[in-house]
């Protein structure tokens, strides 16, 4: 006889993701090119500093702004929280000439 568990069970398990949202202003930056080059060596070490999911999300025509947006998952929201803490000071402190200007967190629980 085999006795099979409720589905529902299975997903009771919190999942958390979470998300942080960064403006970021160049206001050296002359150029895409210039913008690129500054965003997308930031994007990388912090995919492999972190293990995170980082992009470029908006502001993508403008020289001087971009919007980065970095994801993680985890099964805690305090862990996930800390994770995005760690990745907002990391880029104020390594960005170089670039200037946070804005940011967002948000938590999601699935």
């Amino acid at each position: 006889m085999r006795i099979t568990e409720p589905r529902s069970r299975f997903w009771r398990s919190a999942m958390v993701v979470g998300v942080l949202r960064l403006t970021l202003h160049l206001p050296n930056s002359g150029s895409l090119k210039a913008k690129r080059q500054i965003v997308s060596g930031l994007l990388r070490r912090l995919r492999q500093q972190f293990q995170v999911a980082a992009a470029e999300v908006g502001e993508r025509d403008r020289w001087q702004l971009a919007q980065l947006a970095v994801a993680c998952v985890s099964a805690e929201g305090p862990h996930a929280d800390e994770i995005l803490a760690h990745v907002l000071s990391y880029v104020e402190r390594t960005a170089g000439e670039a200037e946070v200007a804005d940011v967002a967190t948000e938590l999601i629980r699935l």
